[in-house]
C-alpha cells in the first residue's frame, strides 16, 4: 500500500490535478466514477507499473524476512553410561556452576571394581615385601656358597701341594678339584637365584604394580562417571529426574543446561532469507531488526556471515534412495546478524522471534568517478528505495503490540 501511495503521487495525482484545475473539469460532473478510467488511464497504468517495479526493487535489493530468531546454545545433560539414578542434587531452573554435581547413578558395581583394583595393588605391595625377603635369603646363600667355594679351594691347594710331595694320594687332590668345581657351580646357581629375585623386584613387580594402578585408575574413572557434573555454568531446565529413573546417553537425556555465556559469546540473530535474494545477501550489509520481546525498538545490525548452502538440500546415507519430491520446503539462506553497537540486543530474550531487513549499499561503487551516468542514477535509486523498507519495518514495529494483543487475541 505504501508503494502504491508513493507511485500515485507522481502519476495519478498530477494527472487528476491537471484535469481538475487546468482543464476545469469538475469532480462528480465531467470526472465521474465511469470516466476515471478513460480520463486517468495513463496515470493508473503507469502507477501500477511503477508500484510493481518499486516493490520488486525494494524486496530484492533490500530483503526482508520474518524467519529471525535470537539463537542461543543449550547443552544436553547426559551421563557417560547407562544407569539408574541414586541421588539428585539439584532441581529444575536451578543455577549451577561449572563442575557442580547434578545427580549420581547407582555405583555399587563400580565401587566393587575399585575395591578389587585396590586389593590388587595391595597384593603387589605384599609380593614386593616378600621379594625383598627372598633377596636377603638369596644374598645369604650367595655368601654361603662363596665361603664354601673358598674353603674347597684352600683344601684343594693344600692337598695338591702334598700330592706333589707324595705325602698324600693324588686321588684325594683330584676329588678336592671336583669339589671346587661343584662349589663354583653352587656359587653360580646362588648368583643366578639372586639375579632372578633382583629382576623380580626391579622389573616384574613394578610392572605388575603399574598394571594394578592402571586398573585402579580405570575403575576410579568408571566410578566418577556415575556422578554427572555441569560442564559449564548455567541454568538447569526440564530437569525432572527422580531416584530410580533410568537414564541413557543415547535415548533419554536427563535435561537441558542453558549456559550463561552471553558475556563470552556475542548475542546474534539468525535470519533466513529467500533463495532469490542469495546473490544480494553478503557479509558487511547493514540491517535492522525488531523483536517481539523488546517492542517499539529497532536494533541496528550488520550481516557477519552467510551460510554457503541451503539446509533443506542435505543428504544423509540411508538404505533407501531419496526422491526429490521429499524436499517440499524450498529452504532459506541463513545469515548471521550481529548488533552494530555494543549492547544492542541486551533487552532481547534468547529465542525471541524477530523481523529483520537488510539493506544494499552501493556507496563504494558510487565513489568511482568513471561510473556511467545512467548506472550512477540506477545505483542511487536502489539505495534510495531502501527508505521504503525502513519505513515499513518501523510501521510493523509500532503496530506489533496492537496486532498481537488486540487483533491477535492474546
Amino acid at each position: 500500500m505504501l508503494e502504491l501511495l508513493i507511485c500515485s503521487m507522481v502519476t495519478i495525482l498530477p494527472d487528476y490535478l491537471f484535469r481538475r484545475f487546468a482543464q476545469g473539469k469538475r469532480l462528480g460532473h465531467e470526472i465521474t466514477f465511469y470516466s476515471v478510467w478513460f480520463e486517468l488511464r495513463w496515470g493508473i497504468v503507469t502507477c501500477l507499473l511503477l508500484t510493481i517495479g518499486l516493490i520488486t526493487a525494494v524486496f530484492y535489493f533490500h530483503p526482508s524476512t520474518t524467519y529471525v530468531s535470537a539463537v542461543y546454545r543449550s547443552v544436553p545433560i547426559l551421563p557417560e553410561t547407562i544407569g539408574r539414578v541414586a541421588e539428585v542434587y539439584v532441581r529444575g531452573s536451578d543455577e549451577v556452576e561449572a563442575g557442580e554435581q547434578l545427580f549420581r547413578l547407582e555405583d555399587s558395581a563400580q565401587r566393587t571394581a575399585v575395591e578389587t583394583a585396590r586389593r590388587a595393588v595391595a597384593e603387589v605391595d605384599a609380593a614386593a615385601v616378600a621379594a625383598r625377603a627372598d633377596l636377603a635369603q638369596a644374598e645369604a646363600r650367595m655368601l654361603e656358597a662363596q665361603w664354601q667355594l673358598q674353603q674347597a679351594i684352600d683344601e684343594y691347594e693344600t692337598k695338591a701341594e702334598l700330592a706333589r710331595s707324595n705325602v698324600v694320594a693324588r686321588r684325594e687332590a683330584e676329588q678336592l678339584e671336583v669339589l671346587v668345581r661343584v662349589r663354583q657351580a653352587g656359587v653360580a646357581a646362588a648368583d643366578a637365584a639372586k639375579q632372578a629375585v633382583e629382576a623380580r623386584i626391579n622389573e616384574q613387580l613394578p610392572a605388575q604394580r603399574a598394571s594394578a594402578e592402571s586398573a585402579l585408575d580405570q575403575a576410579q574413572a568408571q566410578l566418577e562417571k556415575t556422578v554427572v557434573r555441569a560442564g559449564v555454568a548455567g541454568r538447569v531446565e526440564q530437569f525432572l529426574l527422580q531416584p530410580g529413573d533410568l537414564v541413557n546417553p543415547m535415548l533419554r537425556p536427563a535435561g537441558v543446561l542453558v549456559p550463561e555465556d552471553r558475556g563470552v559469546l556475542r548475542p546474534v540473530l539468525a535470519a533466513g532469507f529467500g533463495q532469490i535474494e542469495a546473490r544480494v545477501i553478503r557479509p558487511g550489509m547493514l540491517a535492522e531488526a525488531s523483536c517481539a520481546s523488546q517492542p517499539w525498538v529497532v536494533v541496528p545490525m550488520v550481516v557477519t556471515n552467510v551460510q554457503g548452502f541451503i539446509a533443506t538440500g542435505q543428504v544423509r546415507s540411508t538404505d533407501q534412495l531419496i526422491d526429490l519430491q521429499q524436499f517440499r520446503q524450498p529452504g532459506t539462506v541463513l545469515a548471521v546478524l550481529e548488533p552494530l553497537y555494543e549492547g544492542g540486543l541486551d533487552g532481547v530474550l534468547p529465542g525471541s522471534s524477530c523481523v529483520a531487513n537488510a539493506y544494499t549499499s552501493n556507496h563504494d561503487a558510487l565513489a568511482d568517478p568513471n561510473l556511467p551516468t545512467m548506472r550512477r542514477i540506477a545505483l542511487h535509486a536502489v539505495d534510495a528505495v531502501g527508505l521504503v523498507h525502513a519505513i515499513l519495518l518501523r510501521i510493523q514495529t509500532v503496530l506489533l503490540p496492537f496486532t498481537t494483543l488486540v487483533l491477535g487475541g492474546h
